[in-house]
């Protein structure tokens, strides 16, 4: 996503799980496809901050799903009876987070996100959706303090 839309300028890109472990997503905004969805519905200050930081409202969200069959196979392959990607198990959830969280953490260590001044533009997270205070863990871990400072403010849960 992020290198087959060079002309995007992309300042968030997550994977996304349930609070019962699914099978994670992909999720980015551009400052250019936020544009476009703000101008589409008529603009103003309050859609942009509504839009901002939803990975639903994102034209990239589900971005490659196909690629993480992989990942669903995995998945059901660790629960009780096989049936399901999710788990009520809290160790397991933890488990898939702290995968997803290393997943993000390699691809930033590749330089995907950009280096130096580049990095600090992009926010990247591993995050359980509906939003919990453990976005924000992950979000201190994986990304440089002066890339967060948006998102602390207008997005991050107390």
């Amino acid at each position: 996503m992020l290198r087959e839309n060079p002309n995007d300028s992309f300042y968030y890109c997550s994977l996304i799980t349930t609070g019962e472990g699914h099978t994670p997503y992909l999720t980015a905004w551009s400052r250019e496809k936020l544009k476009e969805a703000v101008d589409a519905e008529g603009g103003g200050d309050d859609l942009i901050a509504e839009l901002k930081w939803s990975c639903a409202d994102s034209p990239f969200c589900f971005y490659g799903e196909s690629y993480f069959e992989p990942v669903k196979q995995i998945f059901i392959g660790r629960s009780e009876l096989n049936d399901r990607d999710s788990t009520s198990d809290a160790s397991e959830l933890e488990l898939r987070l702290k995968a997803m969280e290393l997943a993000m953490a390699e691809l930033d260590e590749e330089g995907l996100f950009g280096s130096g001044n580049e990095r600090l533009k992009i926010v990247i997270n591993a995050e359980v959706m509906p939003p919990d205070h453990s976005n924000v863990e992950r979000a201190l871990r994986l990304n440089p303090e002066q890339a967060l400072s948006d998102w602390m403010n207008e997005a991050a849960e107390q």
